[in-house]
């Protein structure tokens, strides 16, 4: 059975993104001994998530990095549904959550601003080591500590605590390690994802910073972050990814959002899969699991970050109860039971809700679906009930009434 050393940390983190280093910060500014261990060599910058709910700001204000997140980012005081060509819409104006939140917005913010400045944060924090060049490939738990094994640059080695997060996404080796399985499904499209500093508002009236279209037989959406337009388009599925990742097929699925003269100038392009999974458990014995490593859902409403973050500061709260003021393990039962509940009915069915709204081809199907949203825009009091779903704010507060 493993046991810890004296020199071994209380809490390894596996995963060094947004939800592994919010845990980190939150665990060692209240004195847990942390280690972080990262399979990369740095903070990972690609394509990822970029869209921040209100509470997930508010929540973040506590670790001081809101402030640069509004820096480095879009606010989005509305977001849209909308038909293309004709422009026809229902626009979303979160000010009506201004009761709810000290942020009644969204914000377009790539995901990798807020990991650099958790990074940065957490390097002032003495109870916190963070070892990037350290791949997991074995974690045990015992009666007393888990075990985990790693490899580096230097060789193999094993470190211990007394608790163990996945924090390492969907393919999560901490996951699989721990034979926790992770049921689902993926969808049968595959997403590309292209990046354009091409200035859509001013060719698309009434465009919002966020916005849902739909167009002739299918979808695509806009999101705006600084200096550049993130457009996902849902392509046929009876084409293959190579042929639909080559220049000319992203060129001509760009040209029917804007026809123009010109060709696009791609900046950065990539595809993905999209599922929608959730473990049986966030907790087995030692190890319990975190953002995309216990849950994945489809993007559209930009909710796993979100969750995921949701899922770290929850989770810190249960640590610092067990590990700073004796409460037995039975106490991490609780984040299990607070945040596997929302994810699922609230993350995962919203999520699935909102691919299915916009995967709608019928076009008389999509003016009913339009006109209501229409219907609860108008109406203030409807349009806050809706967006204290859509901004996760109800699940929060669902998940904090459960002891």
């Amino acid at each position: 059975m493993p046991s810890q050393r004296p020199s071994d940390p209380q809490l390894i983190i596996v995963g060094a993104g947004p939800v592994g280093l919010c845990l980190a910060n939150l665990a060692a500014g209240a004195g847990i001994e942390t280690m972080v261990l990262e399979a990369e060599p740095a903070i990972v910058t690609d394509l990822r998530a970029s869209t921040f709910h209100p509470p997930t700001l508010d929540m973040l204000e506590a670790l001081g990095v809101t402030e640069t997140l509004l820096a480095q980012g879009v606010i989005c005081p509305s977001w849209q549904v909308r038909l293309h060509p004709s422009g026809e819409r229902a626009v979303f104006d979160m000010s009506v959550l201004a009761d709810d939140t000290r942020h009644p917005y969204r914000l377009q913010c790539e995901q990798w601003k807020l990991s650099l400045a958790l990074h940065a944060r957490l390097q002032g924090e003495g109870q916190a080591t963070l070892r990037f060049g350290a791949r997991v490939v074995d974690v045990r738990a015992g009666d007393a500590a888990v075990s985990v094994d790693i490899e580096t640059a230097h060789g193999r080695e094993t470190v211990s605590a007394r608790y163990v997060v996945g924090c390492d996404g969907a393919r999560s080796m901490v996951r699989g390690a721990s034979n926790i399985p992770f049921d689902g499904l993926t969808y049968p499209e595959t997403t590309i994802l292209a990046t354009t500093r091409f200035r859509f508002e001013d060719y698309l009236e009434g465009i919002s910073n966020v916005s849902y279209c739909w167009k002739e037989g299918g979808n695509f959406s806009l999101l705006k972050v600084p200096e550049r337009w993130r457009v996902s388009i849902y392509p046929r599925e009876d084409v293959s990814i190579e042929d639909q990742l080559a220049p000319a097929s992203i060129e001509a699925s760009l040209q029917e959002i804007v026809p123009r003269a010109e060709p696009f100038a791609v900046l950065e392009a990539r595809p993905y899969r999209v599922h929608m999974r959730i473990v049986p458990t966030y907790r087995r014995s030692r190890v319990l699991l975190a953002g995309d490593a216990a849950h994945v859902n489809a993007p559209a409403g930009g909710m796993g970050l979100n969750g995921g973050i949701h899922d770290a500061f929850c989770l810190a709260e249960c640590l610092v109860e067990v590990l700073k003021h004796g409460g037995g393990d039975d106490r991490l039962d609780r984040y299990d039971r607070r945040r596997r509940p929302v994810a699922h009915d609230e993350i995962l069915a919203q999520a699935d809700r909102n691919r299915a709204r916009m995967r709608e081809k019928d076009p008389a199907r999509r003016r009913e679906l339009l006109a209501d949203l229409q219907a609860i825009c108008a109406d203030r009091t409807r349009l806050a009930a809706y967006l204290r779903r859509s901004s996760m704010i109800d699940g929060l507060r669902r998940a904090a009434q459960i002891d």
